[in-house]
């Protein structure tokens, strides 16, 4: 709908929340709850969208730069008050504004498109988005008149015993005419406790002047719940990750156990991946089809590719190609490019590397900065010694090579191709193409010792 703008408000701290970080920025599902706003209005159709931020609002824009245009309000005066502040981008506008809170990370596009044609299709000036909660307890009621339009909306400390049995409550989430709502807006006061402008009022403003207000009930009440406090935070956490894998589940992918696995909103899972329990999958990480992860794993940004095995690892901005295993007990760091079919066994650390196809790193080995080429053997505690404690220097082994075990290589250095490094060695000076470096003290046995010690 290129003639629907939002106006999503995000000025509030959230005093109830006890945080320097704005309310809005405060994640779920992997995500602030105020980019899941944005994404919601953006799959209703949204061709422009507004924030308004007020407390912490330069980390509010910088979190969100080039995804939506922001105004500010100064003074947190109230809902009104602060979509007025969108007005001076809005004058020319005659469509649809969409009104919408920061704090509902659980909003769909479906729901918001459904709003927004059905406001549409009223010829209302006004509509608002209700829920039919389990406990209306603390909201504000919707008394609608015999033909389904809104007659009022009463606060519950306001409503009567009769009103306060109406279960069908107001979401704060409404559609308007742009003129209508900023003429009306401007007739709002602020004879109330709290001395603020709110964005209800305008409703008694346009149904006094004849106009008609409409309004649109939600098909679940979950997807308008607000968040205000940690524990509702949590509570959203829990539906978003529901959410995602039923629909990961529903395309293919094995959740042995779903309620503890736990998959950020933006992540990409193939199909025929089976999940086990205790698994971590955020932020931008893609997992392809016909993998094993878990348990206890967690990618954090990490691109993994078809048939790829992985338990009790942690790995984070870095990439893992096809049929390469990992586990138990890997840490892959940053920077890091696992090649197809790698091994990394028990108790391996790898940061800042290329590791080549076929390569195997068995167990209880650091490769840190290193070029590690293809079908190369890494012998059990093999070290990359990779810092002089001013500097990093890189290491690079080259195709075929084989490391013994407990050899330190010492950058840089460079081991050639198919070269060989004895067991125990420490490398410091670059080994030739096929040659085998033995870098370690000439063993001598001194005959008869261990008995002269027990004589004396």
């Amino acid at each position: 709908m290129a003639d629907l703008t939002t106006v999503i408000l995000a000025a509030g701290k959230g005093t109830r929340m006890k945080s320097s970080l704005p309310k809005v920025l405060h994640k779920a599902g992997g995500k602030a709850m105020l980019a899941h706003v944005l994404d919601a209005a953006k799959e209703a159709g949204a061709g422009r969208n507004i924030v308004v931020v007020g407390f912490g609002g330069e980390t509010v824009e910088k979190a969100l730069a080039g995804e939506a245009e922001f105004v500010r309000q100064t003074e947190q005066l109230g809902t009104g008050h602060a979509v007025l502040q969108a007005e001076p981008l809005l004058r020319e506008e005659k469509g649809t504004v969409l009104v919408l809170c920061g704090d509902t990370p659980l909003l769909t596009g479906n729901l918001l498109k459904k709003l927004a044609k059905e406001h549409a299709a009223s010829g209302a000036k006004a509509t608002v988005l209700t829920a039919v909660m389990p406990d209306a307890a603390g909201y504000g009621r919707i008394i609608r008149a015999v033909d389904g339009t809104v007659e009022r909306i009463v606060e519950h400390k306001d409503a009567t015993e009769e009103e306060r049995a109406v279960r069908e409550i107001n979401s704060g989430i409404y559609c308007f005419e742009a003129p209508a709502l900023f003429a009306a807006l401007k007739k709002v006061g602020n004879d109330n406790a709290q001395g603020e402008y709110y964005l209800p009022d305008v409703l008694e403003i346009l149904r006094k002047k004849g106009e008609k207000i409409f309004a649109v009930a939600a098909d679940d009440y979950e997807e308008t719940l607000g968040v205000n406090s940690r524990a509702q935070l949590a509570s959203s956490e829990k539906i978003l990750r529901r959410r995602k894998n039923e629909e990961l589940m529903a395309a293919g992918v094995t959740l042995l156990d779903p309620d503890a696995t736990y998959v950020d909103a933006d992540v990409v899972v193939g199909r025929d991946t089976v999940i086990y329990p205790g698994t971590w999958l955020e932020g931008a990480t893609v997992v392809g089809e016909g993998c094993e992860i878990g348990p206890q794993a967690r990618f954090q940004n990490v691109r993994v590719g078809a048939n790829v095995t992985a338990h009790f690892c942690y790995a984070h901005e870095c990439e893992i190609a096809d049929g390469a295993t990992l586990g138990p007990f890997v840490h892959i760091r940053p920077d890091t490019k696992i090649a197809a079919h790698v091994k990394i066994g028990n108790f391996v650390e790898v940061k800042n590397s290329s590791v080549g196809e076929g390569t195997k790193l068995p167990h209880l080995s650091y490769i840190g900065d290193a070029d590690i080429g293809a079908g190369v053997n890494m012998g059990c505690g093999t070290i990359t010694v990779n810092y002089d404690g001013r500097k990093k220097f890189r290491t690079k082994v080259g195709d075929g090579a084989f490391v013994g075990c407990n050899s330190n290589l010492v950058a840089p250095v460079h081991i050639g191709d198919n070269a060989y490094i004895g067991a125990g060695s420490t490398v410091t000076k670059d080994v030739p193409a096929g040659d085998l470096a033995i870098a370690r003290a000439r063993q001598k046995n001194i005959a008869g010792w261990a008995d002269k010690r027990r004589e004396q």
